[in-house]
Formats: structure tokens, sequence, C-alpha cells
């Protein structure tokens, strides 16, 4: 990780302004297809969707959340001017992905949660066996989206997109990285051990939301490779950021509960070297995502803007 020692850039009030207007515009997009996606009634080969399973999976997936990994994937599908509607749809199908992780972490097996984005856990505003339910849906349906036809690419890119999105979501990616977090209760990893359990549980899904847009174009595995790269720091940046407001923000601020890593006695970076050692590394990690985009020139400004945010975020 870097040694830098200068404080994080913050975004000027303008790239703020352009970034958070993009940022919104593709939030909606997504909300409307998600909204189609989640209807009550049945496709080919369905029999049915229960009303209640439904209805939970609609309140883990269209609660007002960022949609920043979609965002990524559009935002990297459009840096090589590829299909939009097909970025888009894959885009949903990760934000499925996202939004079953949440419901899953949030159960009292898990992290024991209450709050979500500032509204009641699909386990409290349900119960606990609807919510389990509600995100296995969820991960199914993600497959069911990129599968489906309706995602306009050909099947080699389909079938490229769903082996990254299962490895980068599986026991070797975000649901193994959960599992050493639960670990990481009882026995305390050293830091490279947190970079790991980090890397896999936060990072995994970050770095194939960026990696997946260069997989929609069609883009050649030099280009894949820096966007997953790029991804991988601006993953790590996001959990840096993460572990420093659980230290430093309130739970009005976060819409959760917050000094849960400390309650619970898991080790973070933030914990493990102080707010002042993380924000120089968040600096670091943003000049090392700006480098990797260099070679598009101001095609990559969003996505620039994207690390930048994704460090100096406040909630």
């Amino acid at each position: 990780m870097s040694e830098c020692r200068l404080p994080v850039p913050a975004m000027t009030k303008d790239d703020r302004t352009a970034f958070e207007t993009a940022l919104f515009a593709r939030a909606a997009a997504i909300e409307i297809l998600l909204r189609q996606i989640l209807d009550v009634r049945p496709l080919s080969g369905e029999i049915a969707r229960p009303e209640r399973l439904m209805a939970a999976m609609r309140h883990g997936v269209l609660n007002g959340g960022k949609r920043l990994r979609p965002f990524l994937v559009m935002e990297g599908a459009a840096l090589f001017s590829a299909d939009g509607e097909a970025a888009l749809r894959v885009a949903a199908a990760l934000e499925c992905v996202h939004c079953y992780s949440l419901i899953h972490d949030d159960l009292p097996s898990m992290d024991d949660d209450d709050l979500r984005r500032g509204q009641p856990t699909v386990h409290r505003a349900f119960d606990e066996a609807t919510a389990i339910l509600a995100g296995d849906a969820l991960l199914t349906l993600a497959f069911d989206i990129i599968a489906d036809e309706a995602t306009a690419l050909p099947a080699e890119r389909r079938t490229a997109l769903v082996l990254a999105l299962a490895r980068a979501a599986g026991a070797g990616g975000m649901v193994g990285g959960q599992t050493l977090d639960l670990e990481a209760e009882r026995k305390r990893p050293d830091e490279a051990g947190i970079i790991r359990l980090q890397a896999m549980k936060t990072g995994a899904l970050i770095r194939f939301a960026c990696e997946a847009g260069a997989i929609v174009a069609g883009a050649p595995a030099a280009d894949r490779e820096r966007l997953a790269e790029f991804g991988s720091a601006i993953g790590l940046a996001f959990q840096l950021a993460d572990d420093l407001l659980d230290l430093t923000a309130d739970a009005e601020q976060m819409g959760k509960a917050t000094k849960k890593d400390a309650a619970a006695g898991k080790a973070t970076l933030a914990a493990l070297h102080g707010a002042d050692w993380a924000r120089e590394q968040l600096h670091g990690l943003i000049d090392q995502a700006h480098a990797l985009l260099e070679p598009y020139g101001e095609r990559a400004d969003m996505l620039k803007a994207a690390a930048t945010f994704v460090a100096t975020r406040n909630s």
C-alpha cells in the first residue's frame, strides 16, 4: 500500500456536481429496470412469483442506494462505446448480487443489523426466513438477467460475464470474504489477512463492476485487466473509507449502525493504524486508480471522479 503523506484530495464543487448528476442519472435508469425485473408477473418458464417474496426482494433492492457498482459497469462500458442497454442489464444483475449480500449480511446470524440505508432491514420488515429466501432469489435472478437473450450480447460475452460474476461473488470472492470476516471476530487477522478479507468481501464485486464494462464491450484482454486493476484499487479504497466512517461517523449520517466493528472486536486497517494513516492510504489509492486510467484520456473522467468519490464520501 502507498506511503503517501498527503491529505486526501477533495473533489471541486463543479466536479462533484457533475459526478453526482451522472451518478443519479445512472441510478434512475437502474431503478426503472429493477422495478420492471422485480415485477410479480412470472416470466416464461416460471410458474408463479409469490407476492410476499417479491415484496421482500423489492424492499431489499428498491431502497435508495447510490448504485455505485452499476455506475461503474455502465461507465466502464461507455469508455469503449459499448451497447448501453446491455451494460444496463449487466449492471442490474450486479446490483441484485450486491443487494442479496446486504440482506444476508444483515441477518442475526451474520452482522445482526436492524437498519439499512435508514430503513428496517429485510429480516426486520418481514422475517428471517423470508429474508434468506429473498437473498437466494436475487442471487439466482442475477444470472438469469445476464443469460437472458434480452441482454443483447454475443453468447461468449454473456458466458464470460456469468463466469466472472460467479468467481467474484462465490467462495473465492465475496462469500469467502464474509466467512473470513466472521472468523475475524474470534481471531484477529494480521494486516495481510485484513487486506485479503477486504479484497474478497468488498473488493471482488467492485473489481467485477469495473471489469464488466470491458467484457460487455468485447475490449482486448489488456483493457479488461487494466479496468480490473482499477477496480481493485477503488475496492480497497471503498472499504478503507467505510472503515474510517465506522470510526468517525454517526448512525444518522450513515443510515445504519456505526462503531460495530470495534464493538465486535473486528480488526480493520483504519483501527489498526489510525484515521490519519487511513487518509494517507486513500490518497495513494486515488493516485493509483487515476494513473491506471490515463491511457483513456478525457473519456475516463467519470471513472476518475468515481475513484475520488469512493475515497472521500461521507456516508
